[in-house]
């Protein structure tokens, strides 16, 4: 008996009766068989004497399941004996007739075949590549080990598997996704069809808030989600908007799963730098009803998370010159040359992360009649978090003169390095802050899908499709309170010992509050909260109709209609606070952060304990949210607020018309598509803007289209080698937080103003793509691919320093600010540029390593690694030219994936090891006179393990960044000198698992 299995999950009947592409050329039944199987996600099982001698007809072209293995039958001998919706057992027609009058016989082989169905990480990888297989386009597929039972605990972290992929973490979990080289905003993420936007904040040092394209992966639980897809290639009937890929997230339906079903699963979680044990809960429940025409599904996960994010930051580095120089009588002169640099406000601190996330997905699906299917899918997600950062930092080393920094500084040692560093300095008059800041942060993400499928007839079909998206972040608490005290002597850093994470000595007791001062110049007590909004309303409507066995027509329409709000609040002067009453001291308005610099490597000496604000302490005593008096906030008229105050709406309408062929070249079965998709965008943004140094709002209107030609050729070189080629015109549309009129002034940190461009034209590429794949082996592959991209236009952000008073706005915009017109501010506002070229190879091997003996014929093996490269000439007022050739930002040169594992039927194990390329964040540096920032390499290693107790119950572990890897940023390519040095500590995860 020959068996020939997709290892799909689920199978149903309702599923075979979906329409999908074909491409089986006629050949001998031996091979024939096999090819339909992987095409169809179908077990197809036959004796060896059945097939023996018998040939298959091709079916090649567009057919529900059920249509396809009967196509494939024609004229054979062939008989489908039984079907289950998941395994199909053939027999000769003689044979047929006999088992007629058996009885059930078939039946119970059928039943036997049932029970040899392998579910699993090996099952995930071969559904997962029989789907890549049939694409036509360069495509990569993850799929759900088992119900509600995501390969990873974040989706991030299982995209990266994808060759080509890489993640930015937040929090020490994956947030946002690279593709190609090509950052977050370059990447569409659909959610059941609709595109989503999903929206959060992060630490300051992972990009705060989200108010752009990019989608915020940390905002779901991996449990609702059935299967991720990822397209690299574009099709006219594809959205358009990506140059790096379109995602596609794939929530549970009923008819994935054949009847009733019910599992629990539940974890508890160890973090061995927080020492906190929390919990995760995931149930899925699903049933099918009316002869699996009827079936409904709904799921559930929580998740809870605390713990500490703790390291060094630099706060960038500063030459000699910058903020007004060091003190004139300083002993050590060489601090003040323009080729030494030192950091802008060394310090340490921790970061305590407590969250909470919860989601629900609920899905209908009918089919009244067997050509009509409709689906209702429904998702909801609430993420709570809070965190409270505790810094102790050296601020004045980033001050000017007016603020009474640089330039009051003594240095009186110091040590350069040879690449020009200052490594180590002892220092007078240096003022010290204690900073607590407290966030409270919720993003509730909200989706409805209808969609309704019909076939006409054979040959013609249609979709109709309408969704409807919103995210939802707020941010009602963001308070920060500085104590400080100034000009402290004998302070010393010292990074000779360790280049991340340096010895700083302050010259004081940090654990006495009496140190500090309150209701002095730089005490600050701000309050800034802040929210986004994202809403996507979609419609849409595609038909398709066969116009030969191998040519197939389709059109459609989309509108799109994206609303972007943003909104914000603060004090007006966060500088001014109140004097402490009498009898007061700040012993009882701080605590005592301790216990800090856990597997950290400082050095010995380094501290491990300081006095900080006690945020709840301040605000009973002040009654900081009372909105009134002091602590009024106000909104537009306020420089600290009126930049993150504006909106964007965005109506896109599209149409497309695509062929899709399957056919024949000299013997070589050849498929693909060719299309072309027209879009117009319309945009009306509006912002506020300074007029007579009043703020006025400012609505700005325009609109631009787009053609958008593609191609995908996929040729069949043997049943078992594919060659593929696309070719296509794709464009990204600007950030929202850059189309927006007006702009922001900061006096936080380095003294900024920011201003938007309503005029930004998308940024346009022209894409090609090849590549091999060979499935050498049953759920084997190794597939190499070349791909590059013509970058027509670009986006960046210009960036020039300058005082103030130079820059032609009102003077009097710094009033109650505590700055000078004199003082050098950092302008800047994103621009249209001319691109540039990005090039790049994907090497993929997948393998089970089922020709070795026993037990070693139950490893696997999978390894991915990508090659980019690319150029962009970047405005830089500190080149001689004006430009400056360097990568795209976000882009790192090699990434790889590898994982081994071992599955077999009850135990399971899988080691992963993923590896990102340093990359760019900033060019020139966003804070001072370095040509870059960016982040350097990193590995971070995960492994996981199951083993089946029953048939229902498995046991689980996860162990995730076992390496306690950091994450390491820099600034300026030649120096490489520390920006933040911070670490999360590994996450241990033991669970249980039952399935009804």
């Amino acid at each position: 008996m020959i068996a020939v299995s997709t290892m799909a999950l689920g199978g149903a009947g309702a599923v075979q009766a979906q329409s999908r592409q074909f491409n089986v050329p006629a050949q001998p039944a031996g091979t024939g068989v096999p090819a339909f199987a992987r095409q169809a996600d179908l077990q197809i099982l036959a004796s060896t004497d059945a097939v023996a001698g018998q040939r298959t007809s091709a079916v090649q072209g567009v057919y529900s399941v059920n249509q396809g293995l009967n196509q494939l039958l024609q004229g054979s001998n062939l008989v489908v004996a039984s079907n289950n919706g998941r395994t199909a057992v053939l027999s000769s027609a003689m044979h047929a007739q006999q088992t007629i009058a058996q009885g059930s016989d078939v039946e119970d082989q059928a039943d036997e075949v049932e029970t040899i169905v392998v579910t699993g990480f090996r099952a995930s990888l071969g559904s997962a590549l029989a789907a890549k297989r049939r694409a036509n386009g360069v495509v990569d597929v993850i799929k759900a080990e088992d119900m509600a039972d995501f390969p990873d605990a974040n989706l991030a972290e299982s995209i990266q598997r994808v060759p080509g992929v890489s993640i930015a973490r937040d929090a020490g979990e994956g947030r946002q996704i690279t593709v190609r080289g090509l950052g977050p905003q370059f990447t569409r993420v659909r959610i059941n069809g609709v595109e989503g936007q999903s929206t959060a904040s992060g630490t300051d040092s992972s990009g705060g808030a989200n108010r752009n394209r990019a989608f915020d992966f940390n905002v779901f639980a991996s449990e609702l989600f059935n299967s991720i897809t990822v397209r690299k290639t574009a099709s006219a009937e594809t959205e358009e908007g990506s140059l790096g890929a379109t995602v596609d997230l794939q929530t549970g339906r009923p008819f994935d799963y054949s009847g009733a079903n019910l599992v629990l699963s539940g974890q508890y979680g160890y973090n061995d730098l927080s020492q906190e044990w929390d919990p995760r809960f995931a149930a899925l429940a699903s049933n099918t009803w009316m002869d699996g025409r009827l079936g409904a599904l709904v799921s559930v996960a929580y998740t809870k998370r605390r713990l500490l994010e703790e390291g060094h930051g630099s706060g960038g580095w500063l030459n000699g010159t910058e903020a007004g120089g060091y003190n004139p009588a300083s002993p050590f002169a060489d601090a003040r040359r323009a080729d030494v640099y030192s950091p802008r406000f060394p310090r340490y601190g921790r970061l305590t992360h407590d969250q909470e996330r919860l989601g629900l997905t609920g899905s209908l699906q009918f089919r009244p009649q067997e050509q009509t299917l409709i689906n209702l899918d429904l998702l909801y997600s609430d993420f709570k978090a809070t965190r409270q950062e505790n810094w102790l930092e050296a601020l004045s080393f980033a001050r000017n003169a007016s603020q009474g920094g640089r330039p009051e500084i003594i240095v009186r040692d110091g040590v350069v390095d040879a690449n020009g560093d200052m490594v180590y300095g002892l220092f007078d008059d240096v003022d010290v802050e204690t900073e607590t800041r407290y966030d409270e942060l919720e993003t509730k993400y909200t989706q409805g899908t209808l969609s309704v499928e019909h076939d006409f007839s054979d040959r013609f079909r249609v979709k109709a499709l309408v969704g409807y998206s919103k995210s939802d972040f707020d941010n009602p608490i963001q308070t920060t309170v500085i104590l400080n005290r100034e000009n402290s002597d004998n302070y010393s850093y010292d990074y000779r010992g360790n280049r991340n994470a340096p010895l700083i000595s302050f010259g004081y007791d940090v654990t006495d509050p009496l140190a500090y001062n309150f209701g002095a110049a730089r005490s600050e007590i701000r309050l800034r909260p802040q929210g986004v909004t994202n809403t996507i309303k979609t419609a849409q409507f595609d038909a398709g109709y066969d116009l030969t066995p191998s040519l197939t027509l389709k059109g459609g329409l989309n509108y799109k209609e994206y609303e972007f709000d943003s909104w914000a609040l603060a004090r007006v002067n966060e500088g001014v606070v109140p004097q402490l009453p009498a009898g007061v001291t700040l012993a009882s308005l701080t605590e005592l952060v301790s216990g800090f610099g856990r597997n950290l490597d400082a050095p010995a000496g380094s501290i491990t304990s300081w006095i900080a604000p006690n945020l709840s302490a301040f605000a009973d005593l002040f009654d900081i949210y009372s909105g009134t008096g002091l602590f009024e906030l106000s909104g537009a008229s306020n420089s600290n607020a009126r930049g993150n105050i504006r909106s964007v709406t965005e109506k896109d309408s599209a149409a497309y018309l695509q062929l899709d062929f399957n056919t024949e070249i000299g013997g070589m079965p050849i498929r693909g598509d060719v299309g072309v998709r027209y879009v117009k965008t319309e945009q009306s943004s509006t912002g506020y803007q300074l007029v007579a140094g009043a703020a006025q709002q400012a609505t700005v209107d325009r609109d631009y289209d787009d053609v958008l030609p593609a191609l995908n050729i996929t040729a069949e070189v043997t049943p078992d080698v594919l060659v593929r080629f696309g070719a296509a015109k794709v464009m990204t549309r600007p950030n929202l937080g850059s189309v927006t009129p007006g702009g922001s002034l900061s006096t936080v940190g380095v003294f900024s103003v920011s201003s938007g461009n309503p005029y930004l034209d998308p940024i346009r590429a022209t894409t090609y793509d090849l590549s091999a794949e060979w499935y050498f082996a049953p759920e084997a592959l190794l597939s190499v691919g070349l791909f590059y991209k013509d970058i027509d236009s670009y986006i960046q952000t210009s960036r020039i320093s300058q005082p103030f008073n130079e820059s032609g706005l009102p003077l009097d915009l710094l009033d109650g600010l505590g700055v000078s017109p004199t003082d050098v501010f950092l302008f800047s506002q994103p621009v249209n540029t001319e691109g540039g070229p990005l090039k790049g190879v994907e090497v993929s091997y997948q393998q089970p390593f089922s020709f070795l003996p026993g037990p070693f014929d139950n490893l696997g093996a999978i390894f991915n690694v990508t090659l980019v490269d690319s150029e962009i000439s970047y405005i830089s007022s500190r080149s001689a030219t004006g430009f400056v050739d360097n990568d795209l930002i976000g882009l790192s040169k090699t990434a790889y994936n590898a994982t081994l594992y071992y599955e077999d039927d009850r135990f399971s194990a899988r080691v992963s090891a993923a590896y990102r390329d340093r990359y760019l964040t900033a060019v020139p540096s966003g804070t001072s006179t370095n040509d870059i920032d960016g982040v350097r390499d990193i590995v971070t290693v995960d492994a996981s393990a199951s083993y089946a107790l029953n048939d229902r119950i498995k046991v689980t572990f996860e162990g995730l960044n076992l390496t306690d890897a950091f994450n390491e940023q820099y600034t300026d390519s030649r120096r490489d000198s520390i920006y933040v040095y911070s670490h999360t500590g590994r996450q241990y995860n033991f669970g249980v698992r039952y399935t009804f």
